[in-house]
């Protein structure tokens, strides 16, 4: 490989990256927002896979990938875009908050079924054992009910966003597109060197 470190990354090293980048959130973003807007695919399809993955990522099995391309086959979204979403919106800094806003969104929806004072008193014995029976009343059922709404409105406000910026990305491109062959043609067909 051609930038490769001399010395790789321990594992310790790299969870860290993972949690907390090098550079900045703010690059990270840009690389994700790239990745996205250059797939070769047309709008729709990028932005449903975006939506498809956003939706994903708010259910708690840890299905993710596997709920997000089936979606995706559904709704004609691209793979590629729904997994670069549900990475970017699911992650380990991201899950808490999105498991937690679905829980609380669960609880609201069956409010005459669950207790109003949090989870059970022994969830963390249930959860050691992972008795799926004991957490699927109090835990699980609350956290997938409250996933789909949250889901469907998270997944919808990224696809308007993503579709919009995949249209102002293209539109800009032809635009340079133009400019350069307009110059090309006045310079007699020389090479313009790219900005």
């Amino acid at each position: 490989m051609l930038f490769r470190r001399r010395e790789p990354d321990g594992l310790i090293e790299r969870v860290r990256t993972y949690l907390w980048p090098r550079r900045s959130f703010s690059r990270s973003v840009q690389y994700f927002s790239k990745r996205i807007l250059r797939l070769k695919s047309t709008p729709h399809s990028v932005a449903a896979g975006v939506a498809a993955g956003v939706f994903a990522s708010f259910f708690p099995l840890g299905f993710h990938f596997i709920v997000a391309a089936v979606l995706c086959w559904i709704i004609a979204g691209n793979l590629v875009a729904a997994a670069l979403g549900a990475v970017f919106f699911g992650n380990p800094l991201t899950f808490p908050l999105l498991w937690g806003a679905s829980w609380e969104t669960g609880k609201l929806l069956l409010h005459e079924r669950l207790p109003k004072h949090g989870p059970p008193e022994h969830l963390g014995e249930m959860m050691h054992k992972l008795s799926f029976a004991k957490l699927w009343h109090p835990v699980l059922e609350p956290m997938l009910i409250g996933a789909v709404p949250l889901g469907i409105v998270f997944g919808l406000l990224f696809y308007g966003i993503t579709r919009w910026g995949m249209t102002v990305f293209r539109e800009q491109r032809k635009k340079r597109m133009a400019e350069r062959a307009e110059k090309k043609s006045r310079q007699g067909g020389r090479e313009v060197p790219a900005e």
